[in-house]
């Protein structure tokens, strides 16, 4: 790979389609040219608190990021190096001892609620994306999946939303809005701006391929 690669930030809030967005574009280039790194697997090591203190753990804070660690690994695979991408366990809350090991590629997506809350990955970024929704459609999309997907309780969800994610979405993530080159409302099913996108990094890849 002799070119630096593309960088492509996806934020957004809770259920509001960033993944599938981020997902959609992954889907439309080859495996060998591209990789999805999720800001997910950066959540802090937590193996030395005690796990009730760990059950405390407030995941939608900048703070329970360790980006440090992603920006490490961010700057290796733009120089061309292969990173070992952690893996959070979420029954365990904290890290697992597992790892993935990811290779360099031209395109490199990064997706998270807050990756575009930290200046330092902000100009790591070629593009930024911000996958917008209105509140009530999140918070519906986040009932479904957490219920469906985690076995939790529809008053446990809404507690969790109400007291800690709502909050956290209106004080870190929604001001990160303003740093987005493009914002793309209605997530996933927004196929326009999906493929705008793909259009737009197909053309920088062709350009640097050209230089």
């Amino acid at each position: 790979m002799s070119n630096k690669p593309i960088v492509i930030g996806v934020a957004g809030g809770t259920g509001s389609g960033k993944t599938t967005v981020a997902k959609e574009i992954f889907y439309q280039f080859n495996e060998q040219s591209i990789v999805l790194i999720e800001q997910d697997a950066y959540y802090k090591d937590q193996s030395h608190l005690s796990f009730e203190e760990r059950l405390k753990t407030n995941y939608d804070h900048p703070l329970a990021f360790d980006n440090d660690l992603l920006l490490e690994h961010l700057q290796k695979l733009t120089d061309g190096k292969a990173i070992s991408k952690p893996v959070y366990d979420y029954a365990a809350h904290t890290r697992s001892e597992k790892v993935i090991d990811i290779q360099p590629k031209d395109v490199i997506i990064l997706e998270g609620i807050l990756i575009l809350e930290d200046k330092r990955l902000r100009d790591m970024m070629d593009i930024k994306l911000f996958v917008d929704a209105d509140a009530d459609i999140r918070i519906i999309r986040r009932l479904v999946r957490d219920i469906q997907d985690r076995g939790r309780s529809i008053e446990s969800v809404i507690d969790q939303y109400t007291s800690v994610v709502r909050p956290m979405h209106l004080q870190f993530i929604e001001p990160t809005k303003r740093y987005a080159d493009v914002i793309i409302p209605e997530g996933g099913q927004n196929r326009v701006a999906i493929d705008l996108m793909v259009t737009k990094i197909r053309t920088i890849i062709e350009e640097k391929a050209i230089l």
